[in-house]
């Protein structure tokens, strides 16, 4: 399967804007990426809660498909839980705050992650994982994306009952990937 998005070149994007102010990195990012990625990136910031894993953080959504997505992500206020285990990897590449992480054969000794760096979750694999006060991400995930669906609601679902999160959820990533799939990308 070919993916549109590379790694390497969305992490360049996000060092280019470490030291600006939140949101003017937040629309130097979106541009970047609409100008590398032009038809594929939403410009257009629609922040919603995302209730994950016991994780409390809010994302807006830049691109959608079957195999991948886009997102800014993060807290004000910090959070911890659980990473979920997918059938897609995931690419967190932080613009400020902390991630203090851990899994099942790393446990005694947390990896840091810091601005400017990236934290990447293989497919399959799992973590345990603190994100300090002011934590934010660009997160790139590749792989079988509705995969992830039922733990990325889990929360929202089940502990919370947030139907208007739930809703919203699922009406943009549904008309992203439409979107997409009309352009013929998976």
């Amino acid at each position: 399967m070919a993916y549109l998005f590379n790694p390497d070149r969305l992490h360049e994007i996000v060092r280019r804007h470490l030291d600006l102010p939140r949101e003017e990195q937040f629309r130097n990012i979106i541009d970047d990426l609409a100008k590398e990625y032009p038809g594929h990136i939403e410009t257009r910031q629609d922040w919603l809660f995302n209730l994950a894993g016991g994780v409390v953080g809010i994302m807006t959504i830049l691109h959608a498909s079957l195999s991948e997505y886009v997102l800014l992500f993060g807290t004000p206020i910090g959070a911890q839980g659980y990473s979920g285990r997918y059938l897609m990897d995931v690419y967190d590449f932080f613009l400020s705050g902390e991630l203090v992480a851990y899994n099942e054969t790393n446990f005694l000794a947390p990896v840091y992650t810091r601005p400017g760096e990236m934290a990447l979750l293989r497919r399959g694999k799992v973590k345990g994982f603190k994100l300090s006060e002011g934590s934010w991400m660009l997160e790139y995930g590749r792989g079988i994306i509705p995969a992830s669906l039922p733990f990325a609601l889990g929360d929202a679902i089940f502990s919370c009952f947030d139907i208007p999160t739930i809703v919203k959820t699922l009406w943009l990533y549904g008309k992203m990937v439409v979107k997409e799939l009309c352009k013929g990308k998976i």
